[in-house]
């Protein structure tokens, strides 16, 4: 598998996606390849909290998604809001579904994948299927629809718990990657899209203030 890290080339700025935004909360449509925080190095400082604080300044991040996918990410917009939202995600009180294509027909069309994870240290940034020093993981899966001529499967996902690449190492083991992923997918799967296929779709938690339900959607482009 080749795991060689490429030149970090973050999509150009055309503006940010805002799906939701009041005096507490943003919530935002992550495009892929656009790092979420900065990373190691000038050439990394360019990212979506840079990019929201320009015309938010007072916007904090929550959480994370992948640098490769894209989809929603809720932020907060003072300290208040932030402690409570991280709270929120701590308790699991935030409700979080993806949809991806994945490599090959998905079999069984549903399902749950429960292994543990942990960092690859030779080898990091992968992550691993690790039971014995491994963090609890669970992933619920449904196969949406499979394309025969492509090989490939449209899958929602539902992460039960927040581990790094745990998607794209569950659907890995179970000998689906999903494609364009150059990270784990062989370079065949890898090769059938030009991005990975991983969305963040659909978003729901109580409001950190008001308790009030909130729920977020923003369709993928693939």
């Amino acid at each position: 598998m080749n795991n060689t890290l490429q030149a970090y080339q973050p999509p150009p700025n055309e503006g940010l996606r805002i799906i939701f935004e009041d005096q507490d909360l943003l919530v935002l449509d992550k495009p892929s390849g656009l790092l979420s925080v900065p990373g190691r190095g000038a050439e990394k400082a360019d990212c979506l909290i840079r990019r929201v604080q320009q015309h938010f300044p007072d916007a904090l991040i929550v959480h994370r998604l992948d640098m490769e996918t894209s989809g929603l990410i809720v932020m907060a917009r003072s300290a208040a809001v932030h402690r409570q939202l991280s709270m929120l995600f701590e308790q699991r009180a935030v409700s979080k579904r993806y949809v991806a294509v994945v490599d090959g027909q998905l079999l069984p069309e549903s399902g749950e994948v429960d292994l543990p994870l942990n960092v690859d240290w030779p080898n990091r940034p992968l992550h691993m299927v690790d039971h014995q020093n491994g963090k609890p993981s669970q992933t619920r899966y449904l196969r949406l629809d499979y394309d025969a001529v492509q090989d490939v499967s449209r899958v929602e996902l539902d992460p039960l718990t927040g581990r790094t690449h745990q998607l794209r190492v569950h659907m890995l083991s179970l000998g689906h990657p999903i494609i364009g992923d150059g990270l784990y997918a062989d370079p065949a799967a890898r090769a059938k899209a030009s991005r990975l296929l991983l969305h963040a779709e659909w978003l729901a938690f109580p409001h950190p203030l008001s308790g009030e339900p909130c729920e977020f959607h923003a369709e993928a482009d693939f």
